[in-house]
């Protein structure tokens, strides 16, 4: 089980860690919603080795059969290195190479709230949760938790499907 998870593991989280590296330069755009859904799309791309990962395990570990139960464990510990691939990954970006992504985020957030000719009470609003999230996001433990909320819940979604679509007893036990 070692071996496929640690392989599809690693895949999973070099996809996810390699577009969001690939996308850094967009960083400094404010098309933020473009760089969210493009990041988004890598995201589920790369969850989709997890079901690879589980079929690998299914076909060369399980001769064959695969359990429901089973199938879940290898595809959340291929879901947890790949978040923490990617968790990782955000934190070298957020902390050292691109420092000051928050403020630009923040400005993005009262922007967007200015554009869409809202009252000063909602422009204030998103003022005030644009500077919450800045500070909430500058503490590392923080910034991990949300990070990784961003990728493993998809983790766990493409287990769950694939554990079930994978799922195989042996001939002998399905003749039962």
């Amino acid at each position: 089980m070692k071996k496929a998870v640690w392989t599809f593991g690693l895949i999973s989280g070099a996809i996810a860690a390699g577009t969001m590296l690939a996308t850094l330069p967009l960083a400094d755009s404010p098309r933020f919603k473009t760089t969210e859904v493009f990041g988004f799309t890598a995201i589920v791309l790369s969850a989709l080795m997890i079901f690879f990962g589980i079929r690998s395990y299914r076909d060369n570990v399980g001769a064959g059969k695969l359990t429901f139960g089973r199938g879940i464990a290898v595809g959340l510990l291929i879901a947890l290195i790949s978040s923490a691939c990617y968790v990782g990954t955000w934190e070298l970006i957020y902390f050292k190479l691109k420092p000051g992504f928050a403020e630009k985020y923040a400005a993005h957030l009262i922007e967007r709230a200015r554009a869409s000719w809202q009252s000063q009470e909602k422009i204030d609003q998103a003022v005030r949760e644009a500077q919450g999230f800045k500070q909430m996001y500058d503490k590392p433990l923080n910034n991990i938790a949300i990070t990784f909320s961003e990728i493993f819940p998809i983790g766990l979604l493409v287990t769950l499907i694939s554990a079930g679509i994978l799922r195989k007893k042996g001939q002998a036990q399905a003749a039962l």
